[in-house]
């Protein structure tokens, strides 16, 4: 019987990359204004709020578990390594014997890289009798899913999604990812520290909410240290033309600039840089929304020598990664994954099946506590601890250096702990 379930949504709305910026745009909005029954504000500073709704028990012979991806859209290169990388994960569960004897069956649902697409695939999932439900790699589309599963009482582990809020909308949201409140001081640290910069422009894409609070964690540990940030740039997703805003960066005469968008604008922004005459010993920085290989199509020469955030690095020799690199190369003919959403995807759900097999009754809120109390887990992207981290994990990240094709595009350069950040 085959115990994987592959359900597309229908939704790819014709969000095909660079097919409708005022679309997207509108998409992107709407996910900063989250619709919730999760108490917000002292409420959530006071601890995250519990899901009051019944719990979602097993039924039969298969544990359901959904997965939100991005198999089409602006997205569409992360969303399918996140799918692929779920796959793998459950499909060697099921090979193992699954869960208390019963299979795994995996539904996907298409976002089609955006949040209404979101919403509506959670929302699919959940009516289908889900348990958990893995995904997105976009905050913006999580934050979607998050607010739905919270009313189901549905444990929701996120893939890529940094957003620090993120986890605040209930006690039901965990990710296996860092938040922006780390990545954006490790990149702090290592333009002041490591690269000796002082005076840095910002470039922001004021329609992703990942881009604007990880250009704010960014400015934030960076000041703190002594650096001075010159100027903030703003521009939208989908836009192709940066000159305005270069123009007003050059003039400050920056020594860096942190870019904290999508791979899709940082490119084509690194080349008009350059064009503009923004000298290449002004070092480009940003975080991981640059991973991909496409960040070199767009980006050509001028974005060699770029520095960027990441949870892990195909090169490392950890026997985690080695693993999941052997079984992700016997599944795809031998191919690298492109992305750490590879990775991140087998670890989401890698870190729920452990959870299944802790939890005390197979059901969504047993789930949910079995997930909180998630202590060490050896991850492809790192261990992994949840165990009073309010959904976000503890654990390492990684500075690497964009480089050509040929010289393996993302190349180790430093690792920080949170410990390291002060």
């Amino acid at each position: 019987m085959n115990t994987l379930k592959f359900v597309a949504a229908g939704l790819v709305l014709g969000a095909l990359i660079g097919c409708s910026g005022d679309a997207k745009k509108a998409e992107t909005t709407d996910a900063t204004k989250p619709e919730t029954s999760a108490p917000a504000g002292d409420d959530v500073a006071k601890g995250r709020p519990e899901p009051t709704a019944e719990t979602v028990k097993v039924e039969g012979d298969t544990i359901k578990l959904g997965i939100v991806a991005s198999v089409s859209g602006d997205n569409k290169v992360w969303g399918d390594e996140s799918f692929e990388g779920a796959k793998l994960a459950i499909e060697e569960a099921n090979k193992a014997g699954g869960i208390q004897g019963k299979k795994i069956e995996l539904e996907m649902q298409d976002s089609a890289s955006t949040t209404q697409g979101a919403k509506t695939a959670a929302e699919k999932l959940l009516s289908n009798g889900v348990i958990g439900i893995l995904g997105e790699v976009s905050s913006g589309n999580t934050i979607q899913i998050a607010n739905s599963a919270f009313a189901k009482s549905v444990p929701v582990v996120a893939i890529g999604a940094t957003k620090i809020e993120l986890t605040d909308i209930g006690a039901n949201v965990f990710r296996v990812c860092y938040s922006d409140g780390f990545q954006g001081p490790v990149m702090a640290k290592f333009a002041y520290d490591d690269l000796g910069l002082r005076n840095v422009a910002l470039m922001t894409d004021n329609k992703l909410p990942y881009s604007q609070g990880l250009s704010k964690s960014f400015k934030d540990q960076f000041e703190k240290l002594g650096g001075k940030i010159v100027v903030e740039e703003k521009y939208e997703s989908g836009q192709t033309q940066f000159s305005g805003q270069l123009t007003e960066l050059k003039a400050k005469n920056p020594d860096g600039i942190f870019c904290s968008g999508y791979f899709t604008e940082v490119g084509p922004i690194a080349q008009q840089a350059r064009a503009a005459g923004i000298d290449k010993k002004v070092v480009l920085l940003g975080g991981d929304g640059w991973d991909s290989p496409k960040l070199l199509d767009s980006g050509g020469d001028a974005i060699i020598g770029g520095y960027f955030c990441n949870h892990y690095n195909n090169k490392e020799t950890r026997p985690e990664v080695q693993a999941f690199f052997a079984k992700w190369k016997t599944a795809h003919g031998g191919k690298d994954p492109d992305t750490t959403m590879a990775a991140l995807g087998y670890d989401a759900a890698a870190i729920t099946i452990d959870a299944l097999k802790r939890a005390k009754t197979l059901d969504s809120k047993a789930l949910i506590a079995a997930l909180d109390e998630t202590e060490g887990f050896a991850a492809v992207s790192g261990k992994i601890t949840l165990k009073g981290q309010n959904g976000t994990p503890f654990k390492q990240a990684l500075v690497v250096e964009v480089k050509s094709a040929k010289d393996g595009f993302q190349v180790f350069k430093k690792a920080f702990t949170p410990d390291q950040i002060k």
